[in-house]
């Protein structure tokens, strides 16, 4: 039987991490944004360019993974409302707890989640 109480501590930490990660992505986002405002130095030919593109690159990824597993998090909470929290949303068996622990906002079982 899974313990709802311990699950929606683990979901909401989870969602502040996710919240804090976000937060940060953001600002550095916007700081290697703002260094490069006004340059016109094209990124292509600037040694420096090169790599101030990836990071901007690396970090929208990042943002973009962190925004997906909010939204993750909220469906998983939705789940523990309804009393379809543990059971996998593919084949409807239940979640082993240990997944749960390790990621309380898993939709699917083992099983289903490594078939994609």
């Amino acid at each position: 039987m899974i313990d709802e109480a311990k699950m929606r501590d683990l979901l909401e930490g989870e969602r502040a991490d996710a919240q804090a990660l976000i937060a940060r992505l953001t600002q550095g986002i916007d700081e290697v944004s703002a260094a490069r405002e006004g340059d016109n130095s094209d990124d292509e030919h600037d040694p420096e360019g090169a790599t101030l593109a990836f990071e901007r690159s690396q970090a929208a990824t990042l943002l973009e993974q962190s925004e997906n597993r909010l939204t993750e998090i909220a469906e998983a909470v939705d789940r523990l409302a309804v009393g379809t929290f543990g059971t996998c949303i593919d084949c409807g068996k239940p979640i082993a707890e240990a997944r749960l622990e390790a990621r309380p906002y898993a939709a699917k079982c083992v099983d289903c989640a490594a078939r994609g």
